[in-house]
């Protein structure tokens, strides 16, 4: 299994149901966890997908609705209490950097790790994190406030060693790093060994963007133009389009004109509002405007971007 994976926590909307936790997702890449959003009830989630607080050093919040907010505090105090040592670093917007300052300095004065906050300005677009295998980016959403998507972006991967060749060449270690790295392979004698005869092609790189509570929009299609896989909220059906511009967010055939738009190979849809009980509905109707395969987001659900 590739070395990159999402795993949804939560896919509801505004409030906890009897089916669904509000907005939570883990994104597992090479070893690090990172999670978006932080509902009601994540960390719930969290320890029953067997996840663990170790590898956690990343939380992306894309905007200050309860929905996708009110875990946190809970979250960030249990880490605490479990001793999780090292550094926490929050991606958030000003406003909620000052309310998780004050709701920590009351509940958990005492932290075992270090908190940094990491302020996303209201429109902002950059590079949030970067490693030698990632990059995740912020941009902007149009919701009822500010809020922010976020892509995830696999880093191209070393071409891997034909093993059978390097010995059959007797390619020397010392220059193996240069041609996984795309480089041919000179003989003492002068003779030049093209690198796709000792290397395969590498995987492609998987990228990932989150789009949270947001009005479908062509600039955010543009935002995540080429993306492999897609997340867009999808928080109403045909049958309830008229609450959606109004409330900030987009029905599932939306969500699908924006990945069609973007170019996306996958759509995994969510924010479910509570008064959609068959998702079936979202998926049927988001297939008529994507040709992609198109995956309603479930708690327990992971996937491979």
């Amino acid at each position: 299994m590739p070395d990159f994976k999402v795993h949804i926590l939560g896919c509801g909307s505004a409030t906890p149901t009897a089916r669904h936790r509000p907005s939570c997702q883990v994104v597992d890449a090479h070893g690090k966890l990172f999670m978006i959003d932080c509902g009601e009830g994540a960390q719930l989630e969290f320890r029953h997908q067997s996840l663990k607080f170790s590898r956690l050093g990343h939380i992306f919040i894309s905007h200050l609705h309860g929905d996708h907010f009110l875990g946190l505090p809970g979250l960030l105090s249990t880490m605490a209490l479990h001793q999780k040592e090292g550094d926490i670093t929050v991606h958030i917007h000003p406003e909620g950097a000052r309310l998780l300052q004050e709701i920590m300095a009351v509940l958990c004065r005492e932290t075992s790790y270090t908190l940094h906050y990491d302020i996303i300005e209201p429109g902002e677009r950059r590079v949030l994190y970067e490693d030698k295998s990632l990059t995740v980016e912020t941009f902007p959403l149009f919701h009822r406030v500010p809020c922010s998507g976020f892509i995830f972006r696999e880093k191209q991967p070393r071409r891997p060693l034909r093993a059978d060749m390097l010995e059959f060449h007797d390619v020397p270690v010392a220059a193996r790093t240069d041609i996984a790295a795309g480089a041919d392979y000179t003989t003492p004698d002068g003779r030049v060994i093209p690198n796709a005869w000792l290397t395969l092609d590498p995987v492609e790189p998987a990228s990932y963007a989150y789009c949270s509570d947001t009005l479908a929009s062509p600039e955010v299609a543009k935002s995540v133009a080429g993306v492999r896989t897609l997340y867009h909220e999808a928080t109403y059906d045909d049958a309830q389009a008229f609450k959606a511009a109004p409330r900030g967010h987009s029905t599932a055939r939306e969500a699908a004109i924006v990945a069609r738009e973007a170019g996306a190979r996958h759509l995994v849809l969510g924010h479910y509002s509570k008064t959609i009980t068959d998702e079936s509905v979202l998926t049927a109707q988001a297939a008529e405007e994507f040709d992609g395969p198109v995956t309603a987001a479930m708690e327990g659900l992971v996937f491979n971007p």
